[in-house]
């Protein structure tokens, strides 16, 4: 089964253009993702939606932060780019007439609802600053520096 790479590909995108002091262009944007930059665009419109990035056309447009990353959970990104249900199990039949089914499924949902929850919560407890920092922690450990987009 295919994964959702949504939110890890925008969050990796807003963290290298908080680091830019210029816009940067969807078509640069794809070429890091490997997409190109109508995706780039339609996947970003969420975010300019709710306030995240800003837009410029033209010569020296592009995308750029409009938000302070210390305000702005994972949570927040996962649902601005329109993400999917946080998990895809479900069970069979929802009104099953089956006893076992119906076990079953109470199991699942159970277990589902419980695991959401916590990772709803985990996500919505880490500010993209938070991952900037990690960043800078790790880079200046290894002597990495971003790539100029």
């Amino acid at each position: 089964m295919r994964t959702d790479s949504r939110l890890s590909r925008m969050l990796h995108v807003l963290l290298h253009i908080a680091r830019e002091s210029r816009p940067i262009t969807s078509e640069q944007i794809g070429a890091m993702l490997g997409t190109n930059g109508a995706v780039v665009r339609r996947t970003m419109a969420g975010l300019r939606k709710a306030g995240y990035v800003k837009s410029e056309k033209g010569h020296n447009g592009g995308w750029r932060i409009a938000c302070d990353l210390h305000n702005v959970t994972l949570l927040d990104i996962h649902n601005a780019v329109g993400g999917p249900r946080i998990f895809a199990i479900g069970t069979d039949h929802t009104n099953p007439d089956c006893a076992v089914e119906q076990v079953v499924n109470a199991a699942i949902f159970d277990a589902m609802h419980e695991a959401e929850a916590l990772l709803i919560n985990r996500l919505g407890a880490v500010t993209l600053a938070e991952l900037a920092e990690q960043f800078d922690n790790i880079a200046t450990r290894k002597g990495y520096q971003l790539p100029t987009l």
